[in-house]
């Protein structure tokens, strides 16, 4: 698979939420001109802390609110200048869970205005997850960007992953488990959304279903940003520059 690398501009710093997406009515009303300091300006960040590809060897920075609410990080965690989208970056070299080889910029679902942990069984209720974003930069040589998932316990159940210009929807570690397009151009904006009850998981792209996985676990969660899956072991250069990038202009949870 050939390289590929795409930048877009940078922005400044932190916010999220709806099921049948709309754009936050925040957003709808907010005039022209306007200039956003925070994510948390674009995005409802209420239920999710933050993971940087910063800080100590795997001990990443992790913002909880409410911290969040007023918080920036550019290039890696930043609105766009019209406040139209919140940019998340994750460079090879950033510094990774101990959990894992790669880095991210990363919201992680919680509960109770961000105070706990979110867990949830896909045998009890209904959970759905609705984001629309789209991908705008891949590492050079291993160009592979997760931009959704739902994960449980140590491990992602299920994610929406990005490798070159071909998008899948994965099963476990099966990571290509269901192709979705293979003609995806960075910048294109959709709608991911997950669904999971009744033992399964749901996954759609735009409003059209195109899988379902089955899943017992009460460990649940939701994820959603960049998680690049590159290193400086398998992606040169190993700077700063060399990055995955994910935009979100809209995510909702709820649950029920």
């Amino acid at each position: 698979m050939p390289s590929m690398r795409t930048c877009l501009p940078v922005g400044i710093t932190a916010a999220l939420t709806t099921v049948v997406l709309t754009l936050p009515a925040q957003a709808a009303e907010r005039p022209a001109a306007a200039r956003c300091a925070y994510p948390s300006e674009v995005l409802d960040l209420t239920d999710w802390k933050l993971t940087l590809p910063t800080g100590e060897e795997e001990d990443p920075a992790e913002i909880t609110q409410p911290q969040l609410s007023g918080f920036s990080a550019a290039p890696w965690f930043r609105a766009e200048d019209d406040c139209g989208a919140v940019g998340f970056r994750a460079a090879v070299n950033g510094v990774t869970t101990g959990g894992s080889s790669y880095p991210r910029a990363e919201l992680r679902e919680m509960t109770d205005g961000g105070e706990d942990e979110a867990a949830w069984s896909t045998t009890d209720g209904t959970h759905t997850l609705v984001v629309r974003e789209a991908f705008t930069a891949l590492p050079a040589e291993r160009p592979w960007v997760v931009g959704a998932q739902v994960h449980g316990g140590d491990d992602d159940v299920t994610v929406f992953r990005l490798e070159g210009s071909r998008l899948y929807i994965t099963d476990g570690d099966d990571r290509h488990h269901h192709l979705v397009t293979d003609d995806y151009e960075l910048g294109t904006e959709f709608e991911a959304r997950f669904v999971a009850r009744d033992g399964k998981i749901k996954a759609y792209y735009n409003g059209g279903l195109e899988t379902t996985i089955s899943h017992d676990g009460d460990t649940n969660y939701f994820k959603a940003g960049a998680y690049t899956q590159a290193n400086c072991g398998n992606s040169d250069p190993c700077t700063d520059g060399n990055f995955g990038e994910v935009r979100i202009s809209a995510i909702d949870v709820n649950h029920s």
